[in-house]
């Protein structure tokens, strides 16, 4: 990301720019209203920004009209300007990561653990509850949410289905609803926000893991307990009832989705160290990056489906990518027109109160971030905070 421009910038151009802000935070947060793409949205306001900033002067061109890169030796790379805006280890971190999970499913991994443990409940439904919960928590962290949702709300349907107990379908999914945004909380590469936040901060993997993991138990334990007060999830007091539950689970063959034993063993391993590599890049400073080793795992995986990888390609968030991309080019054109700096002065204001208010500061920035993000999308909110906060060391 290059420096904010040295040239001055008029008051009035700096709020001129911030109203363009908000209006693109308004737009997101009705987009579901108007019936628009977020990358659309993002890419509007990054076109309109860029358009602007070069109108008023706040973008730093150089001789050539764009932005000279200098390599070892003295040799320069004209760019864009646009380009040094994006934060692309996070796109290839996004990136490689879903090409990696989509390919991970096809063997069948998460299938197989999910009816594993299914089959371990004996059809009890509290402790079906708890172990759906709990699978939710964990497929959240490491795959997205939807896909989390996918695998253990099919089976949810299912199982609840078979021990004919589809009464307790909806707060079932009710509560993995819930459990899926905790999952999101517990690992650097969970969720889009905490990708935003890791990268711009320097926080390491296990770092991030064990920050978030104590705050992550005591809500998950909090959501199960209520959801199985609230839905009256109960223990089988019965045995034989027990017992005909347990043989209806009995029937679920949990290698049914594994078309290759090779494949799955592969997948098994691939997926443990992908965690462990992820892990170790964050904590050794890989020079290539998370993002480097999320394409290379994604690219590893690819490899069995060599003849058709196409259909990973088609079934990539292209939306959420260049959603991305347009939003790190709009929050570049910002920081050169000092909405950065306008945002951030009010926010040191509040930061400040820490020394006079023990705390309160801190947690009057935490309430004002909730807020925003309950009315607004929480990714340009985060993307726009942390590269704020870094600048304020």
């Amino acid at each position: 990301m290059p420096h904010a421009a040295t040239t001055h910038v008029s008051q009035g151009v700096t709020w001129l720019f911030a109203g363009l802000l908000a209006a693109m935070i308004l737009t997101l947060a009705l987009e579901e209203r108007l019936h628009v793409k977020k990358s659309l949205v993002t890419g509007a306001f990054a076109v309109l920004s860029l358009a602007l900033g070069h109108l008023f002067g706040v973008l730093p061109f150089d001789d050539q009209g764009g932005f000279a890169v200098t390599l070892p030796g003295g040799h320069q790379v004209p760019m864009p300007v646009y380009v040094p805006s994006v934060d692309w280890d996070v796109v290839a971190i996004i990136l490689g990561s879903s090409l990696f999970v989509d390919a991970t499913a096809r063997s069948g991994l998460f299938t197989w653990i999910a009816l594993r443990l299914t089959k371990r409940t004996g059809g009890d439904p509290l402790r079906l509850l708890v172990t759906y919960g709990l699978l939710t928590v964990l497929f959240s962290a490491v795959l997205n949410n939807v896909t989390a949702m996918i695998i253990v709300g099919s089976l949810t349907a299912v199982s609840l289905d078979r021990l004919d107990r589809k009464d307790l379908l909806l707060g079932f999914l009710l509560v993995e609803g819930l459990l899926t945004n905790l999952g999101g909380l517990l690992t650097l590469i969970s969720s889009v926000p905490n990708i935003l936040v890791g990268a711009a901060a320097g926080i390491a993997f296990l770092t991030f893991f064990v920050k978030a993991a104590p705050y992550v138990l005591v809500a998950t334990a909090a959501t199960l307990w209520l959801g199985a007060r609230a839905y009256r999830i109960e223990r089988l007091a019965d045995p034989e009832a027990a017992e005909r539950a347990a043989e209806r689970l009995a029937t679920f063959d949990e290698r049914e989705g594994i078309e290759s034993e090779g494949f799955f063993r592969f997948a098994a391993v691939a997926l443990g160290a992908f965690i462990v590599s992820i892990a170790a890049a964050s904590v050794l400073h890989y020079p290539l990056g998370m993002g480097f080793v999320a394409m290379g795992f994604g690219v590893l995986m690819l490899l069995r489906f060599r003849s058709t990888v196409d259909r990973f390609y088609r079934d990539v968030d292209w939306d959420l990518l260049l959603f991305f991309v347009f939003l790190f080019v709009v929050i570049g054109v910002m920081e050169h027109a000092r909405v950065l700096d306008l945002i951030g002065g009010g926010l040191e204001h509040v930061v400040a109160l820490d020394e006079r208010l023990d705390g309160l500061g801190t947690a009057a920035t935490l309430v004002s971030a909730a807020a925003a993000s309950s009315v607004s999308d929480n990714i340009p909110l985060a993307a726009m905070l942390a590269r704020i906060l870094q600048g304020m060391g």
